[in-house]
């Protein structure tokens, strides 16, 4: 029997860690990512097994909460072999790193209040360093490529497939003999839609006696792309039209560029008022590179821009602002510019920069295109906030407060169903990274729709295959 335990995205959405012990055959983990929101603090505690005995590390895509305890896990000994997309290591590498710069700047601003009032004792070090998080790509790395099978051992092989998610992400099968018996287990990843303006849909999986299925959405079905899309159009051309400026706070990687896509065809199609463009976040702008070097791995919509112009993403109106003297000069445009700046939920970044100065004028819109967690400046905004505090100043908020809830990249409950009722073959479905009450939902769903038996994994349950 083979012993898979989940260590992470267990009745959670964040923390993604599944460990795969195939009887006399390799340790394999699966994502290694950190907890965030109310469960952060859960990141510093210890895995729940010994690094130094992981053999393998399968990752299936770049998000903070699927990578975020790499480094950790290396400094605490695990030196096996990582397999991921180029896409993702490459993106990886972006997440790790800023992820790692943030934390050393929040350790270096609380020590410093600490000291002044004699408590430094009490401030905990950063769960890594900038220099952890490079040490983590001096490992053996061995790229995946979709729906070419690797072999792990000589009884044991892994297949990644497109996921639809983010740029190299992945759903990964894992195929084992064991006493004579083949088996296969299946990792969903995180799914994607089947229409999506940047990503293609997720590809198909035929046989798995174990299914590990993410349950983000799974109780609910999300408004259409095509009415989000439509929605975004309108705000834009009536904001700009008014004189004004539009100031989207957006996550660097997928939804920026999904932004830009939309942005990009609307120009083509001469639906965008002249205007200037500005993408206004480091991270977004490396994540940004990186999908037009992969452009051969997103949908058909944006091969045709690449196949126009040479890139994916640039177009005349569009500038990139790297330093923070680029972003400063964003100030002196009054009117008639796009503003596109993290943090996605404002809760830090040059986002809150640009409050400062544009959230005051009722000409101007804010547009939010991904979700806002309840706590966050965003959700603040969104929940109808006359005034905030930013860098200790009152601001009011004047400008108009806008949500399209369409841009999701992960897949509702009507795309998982679908997209699972593909399998041939499909013994159990096990449900992770998702809220317990909406899994309860799903699970009823999945039951009533697909007739499969279905298990809601705890965190380190003993699940045997």
């Amino acid at each position: 029997m083979t012993l898979i335990q989940s260590f992470g995205a267990a009745e959670t959405v964040t923390g993604s860690c599944h460990l795969l012990q195939i009887k006399h055959g390799p340790k394999i983990l699966i994502d290694c990512g950190m907890f965030q929101g109310h469960t952060e603090h859960s990141s510093r505690d210890p895995f729940g097994f010994n690094p130094q005995d992981i053999d393998i590390l399968l990752i299936t895509h770049a998000h903070l909460d699927h990578v975020g305890r790499i480094p950790k896990l290396m400094k605490e000994g695990f030196d096996g072999k990582i397999i991921a997309t180029r896409a993702t290591i490459e993106l990886a590498e972006v997440v790790l790193l800023d992820s790692a710069k943030i934390a050393e700047e929040d350790y270096k601003t609380s020590l410093k209040k600490a000291r002044r009032r004699g408590e430094e004792e009490n401030v905990k070090e950063p769960i890594y360093t900038i220099d952890d998080a490079k040490s983590v790509f001096d490992l053996t790395i061995q790229y995946a490529e979709y729906n070419q099978v690797i072999n792990l051992t000589p009884d044991a092989q892994a297949t990644f497939r497109n996921a639809g998610h983010i740029l190299g992400s992945s759903t990964i099968q894992v195929d084992f003999s064991e006493a004579g018996e083949q088996k296969s287990v299946v990792f969903s990843g995180d799914l994607g839609n089947r229409i999506d303006m940047v990503m293609p849909a997720p590809e198909k999986v035929s046989h798995a006696n174990a299914l590990y299925l993410e349950s983000t959405y799974g109780d609910r079905n999300h408004r259409s792309l095509e009415a989000s899309v439509e929605e975004f159009k309108t705000i834009i051309k009536h904001t700009l039209e008014n004189e004004g400026n539009v100031i989207i706070p957006s996550f660097a990687i997928e939804r920026t560029q999904e932004v830009l896509v939309l942005l990009k065809q609307m120009y083509y199609n001469d639906e965008l008022p002249n205007c200037k463009i500005f993408v206004d976040s480091p991270m977004a702008i490396k994540a940004t590179k990186i999908y037009n070097q992969h452009h051969h791995l997103l949908n058909a919509e944006t091969q045709d821009l690449y196949q126009r112009d040479g890139s994916v993403f640039d177009f005349p109106y569009l500038e990139y602002s790297i330093t923070g003297e680029d972003s400063m000069r964003i100030n002196d445009e009054e009117s008639g510019c796009i503003i596109i700046a993290g943090s996605g939920m404002c809760n830090g970044g040059r986002i809150l920069h640009h409050f400062k100065h544009r959230l005051w004028n009722p000409r101007n819109s804010v547009l939010f295109v991904g979700y806002q967690v309840l706590g966050t400046l965003g959700r603040i905004l969104i929940d109808g906030a006359e005034e905030i505090r930013i860098y200790r100043e009152k601001i009011k908020v004047g400008a108009n407060i806008h949500m399209i809830n369409g841009f999701s990249a992960h897949a509702d409950q009507s795309e998982m169903l679908n997209w699972m009722s593909e399998f041939t073959t499909l013994d159990k479905v096990f449900l992770i990274h998702g809220e317990r009450d909406k899994q309860e939902v799903f699970k009823q769903a999945i039951e009533e729709k697909l007739n499969k038996t279905v298990h809601i994994v705890e965190y380190a349950e003993e699940i045997w295959i």
